[in-house]
């Protein structure tokens, strides 16, 4: 069952749309992931990301593609990496995971509202 929240549950998460600028492997994470350095705009600046998309993205797919990333979650260390930010997907059929993006190009920076 889905818990119910009030709207300002939802607006205290802040959620931003970045580009992606680098892609490193992680080959100290359990599962197979990415490091990403994301520009979130001059507001909140450039962050990292460790995300679990190997199975459908190459770096070279990320490069310069936008995502949705939560950036007022505390810092979280995964294995040697400190992530910054969460990014955001959403499973696909095979629990692989499909990144969430604007349908058009966004300021870095802009907020989900």
């Amino acid at each position: 069952m889905t818990q119910t929240i009030g709207i300002e549950d939802l607006l205290a998460v802040d959620i931003r749309v970045g580009t992606i600028v680098d892609v490193v492997d992680f080959p100290e994470a359990r599962k197979p992931a990415w490091k990403l350095t994301i520009d979130l705009g001059p507001e909140v600046g450039t962050k990292r990301s460790s995300a679990q998309l190997t199975e459908l993205y190459s770096p070279g797919s990320l490069i310069g593609r936008q995502v949705a990333c939560v950036v007022n979650l505390p810092p979280r260390r995964i294995g040697p990496f400190q992530s910054e930010v969460l990014t955001l997907g959403f499973p696909d059929e095979h629990g692989r995971v499909v990144l969430i993006a604007p349908e058009r190009p966004i300021p870095n920076g802009g907020r989900l509202f």
